[in-house]
């Protein structure tokens, strides 16, 4: 029931001059109301006019004119929502607003982001952060990217857009996964420099894919004889290095390698120490130097063939080296993925593999447990130096036999690099 002093009374009463009246009698926030009305229907109106107001008071809310429109109002009072548990008034936070908040510039043309965001990445190249390969895979998905959507700026493009680009051509999971990365990390950029509200490759959910345990392609002992017998006849021998600590130390290729200092690779110690600014992972590493790399390292020393030779001794190196891998068919990280592989055949230990090659036991036991068997794993670190050991005997027969009588292994003899590689007791 409404207490005496919210109820609204309507009761007729008679003037002195004999009329009749109708009065509208109550309490209003505290205010005693009397009002007069010649008739009962004013009367009505008014009372129900007072029952309005009493609601709004009961429920906060204000009759009152302003000049905000409909939806005006709306946003004010959600803005007033949002801010009820907080300690500052709305202009606070609106003047904070107006003075950090900047709008993005939603015509910047896709084609001139791309520009500014590959410079950016090629000033990450000369700072060893990336390597070439990885400008190079950027630079071929942006500029597909960019073919895509010509003439279109960074803030048109929508979350459905980007999704029916990297499922185009029926792409795989893993490729969608791929050009996702590639674009989240190119929209982040372009966040950052004001050309976006949002990212909108953000909402784009990464794909699940199976994985094959060992899936990790990698080559048997025989050819890898066959690749190191060619490295050792071309270029005077000048490449074996990088091969070498690539193929039996598992180093990865153009990331690691590029930065590797030859005085991290200490024959004394039979360890290489990949310090974290050279590790694809930035983390401390040292790999076990075999004795049959110890050999190679042995045959063609560091301070006289360096790991990457420098250009005022051979021109094009990358080319080089992309022409063997290409001449024997080597994928990007086959030489790695060979030396996991016959690493865990030999020693058996997935965690020792782990800690050598600076991956998890997860990964190791996905692609490289059971790949090859203990007896072509033995054969594998038994591949030994040739061309340079024969160079020797010729210089010193008695020597060179005596070492040969003395040192277990296998060695190497020369082949041509379409023949199977020949492995000698």
């Amino acid at each position: 029931m409404k207490s005496k002093k919210t109820a609204f009374t309507i009761k007729p009463f008679k003037n002195r001059n004999g009329t009749i009246s109708y009065r509208v009698a109550g309490w209003l926030l505290g205010e005693r109301i009397r009002k007069n009305f010649k008739t009962r229907e004013a009367a009505i109106l008014e009372r129900g006019t007072l029952q309005l107001k009493q609601a709004q008071a009961d429920s906060d809310l204000r009759v009152t004119s302003t000049f905000l429109t409909e939806p005006q109002l709306r946003e004010a009072e959600a803005a007033f929502l949002k801010l009820k548990d907080r300690p500052r008034a709305l202009t606070f936070y609106l003047d904070v607003g107006l003075e950090t908040h900047r709008e993005p510039k939603s015509d910047h043309l896709l084609a001139d982001a791309i520009v500014a965001y590959l410079a950016e990445r090629t000033k990450e190249v000369t700072r060893k952060a990336i390597c070439q390969r990885q400008l190079n895979a950027i630079r071929i998905e942006l500029t597909l990217f960019k073919e895509y959507f010509p003439d279109r700026s960074v803030g048109e493009l929508t979350t459905e857009e980007l999704l029916k680009y990297l499922r185009r051509d029926g792409a795989a999971a893993k490729t969608q996964n791929n050009r996702r990365a590639t674009l989240s990390t190119f929209f982040k950029y372009a966040l950052a420099q004001g050309w976006l509200l949002e990212n909108p490759a953000k909402a784009i959910v990464r794909q699940r894919t199976g994985h094959n345990r060992g899936s990790a392609p990698a080559l048997n002992a025989a050819q890898a004889a066959q690749l190191m017998a060619h490295v050792e006849t071309v270029h005077g021998g000048a490449l074996v290095p990088y091969f070498a600590l690539c193929l039996f130390a598992g180093i990865r290729p153009e990331g690691e390698i590029t930065k590797l200092p030859a005085a991290d690779v200490r024959l004394e110690n039979n360890a290489i120490t990949i310090e974290p600014d050279v590790s694809k992972v930035n983390m401390r590493r040292l790999v076990t130097i075999q004795p049959n790399l110890a050999a190679w390292l042995q045959a063609y020393p560091l301070d006289q063939y360096p790991i990457i030779p420098s250009k005022d001794k051979m021109k094009n190196v990358a080319g080089k080296i992309t022409h063997i891998r290409r001449q024997f068919k080597l994928g990007h990280d086959v030489l790695r993925h060979t030396f996991i592989s016959m690493h865990v055949g030999k020693f058996r230990s997935m965690g020792d593999a782990a800690l050598q090659a600076g991956n998890s036991e997860k990964i190791i036991r996905r692609h490289y447990l059971n790949v090859t068997t203990p007896q072509e794993a033995d054969a594998f670190f038994k591949i030994m130096p040739s061309c340079r050991e024969r160079h020797r005997a010729k210089k010193a027969p008695e020597a060179n036999t005596a070492e040969a009588n003395t040192t277990p292994g296998v060695t190497i003899a020369a082949a041509e690099p379409n023949e199977p590689g020949r492995l000698a007791a």
